[in-house]
């Protein structure tokens, strides 16, 4: 049956042409190197990052009162809970490092240059959505230790002309750190990062497929 659907649809979709000028696109033999993996690995670690995270946020209560004691059980209690919460944990650092490494080759080789501006602007984009992924993330544990760090990143912007208080409220929805904080850290990590970073990436790889992988000789360094 499911054979069938998936021909009415090709009649009708060419769903198998479309798969197959995708997938069989040619890549150029400068792009072969390990070097030009870099973003590849970071998005397989984002992979790993969404499946282990909702596997997380399966057990894990964004409440003030139990979120520490939500992150112990899902270590020590949780069947697979540990490997899931280390997996979660590495694929994050490795995410973090790649993007680094990425942004780092881009820039030394000149691909940042015209045409490919626009690229690199979302490129940047990205890194610094996922430091804030990697930040709270961190803050999700609720111990002591992501207390004193939510409390430096989060007041930071406190300083700010005009806009520092409002800042601080829409974080913390409140004027110190409290349960809400928690709250709204949870919902900018496993909802609105995730999809901001889908909808970044997906413009990042279609300007990629249109202009096509840079090479050294196409830049002037």
């Amino acid at each position: 049956m499911i054979a069938e659907i998936v021909d009415w649809l090709d009649e009708r979709l060419a769903i198998r042409r479309d798969l197959e000028r995708a997938l069989r696109r040619t890549v150029p033999e400068h792009a072969t190197g390990a070097i030009y993996c870099l973003g590849g690995i970071a998005f397989l670690a984002f992979l790993v990052e969404v499946i282990t995270g909702i596997a997380l946020a399966r057990y894990y209560q964004p409440n003030a009162a139990l979120a520490y004691e939500s992150v112990r059980i899902i270590t020590y209690d949780v069947p697979l809970g540990s490997l899931v919460r280390s997996l979660h944990y590495w694929a994050g650092n490795v995410m973090i490092a790649a993007m680094l490494l990425h942004m780092l080759r881009v820039y030394f080789m000149g691909a940042y240059r015209k045409p490919r501006e626009l690229n690199w602007i979302v490129g940047v984009a990205l890194l610094l959505l996922t430091f804030t992924f990697g930040f709270s993330g961190y803050a999700l544990r609720w111990d002591t230790a992501s207390y004193g760090a939510t409390s430096i990143v989060v007041l930071a912007p406190a300083s700010l002309p005009f806009a520092g208080a409002w800042v601080i409220k829409v974080f913390l929805g409140d004027v110190i750190i409290t349960g809400e904080t928690l709250t709204r850290l949870y919902f900018l990590h496993v909802f609105l990062l995730p999809m901001t970073a889908f909808v970044l990436m997906l413009i990042h790889f279609l300007i990629v497929r249109r202009q096509g992988i840079a090479s050294y000789g196409e830049v002037t360094l």
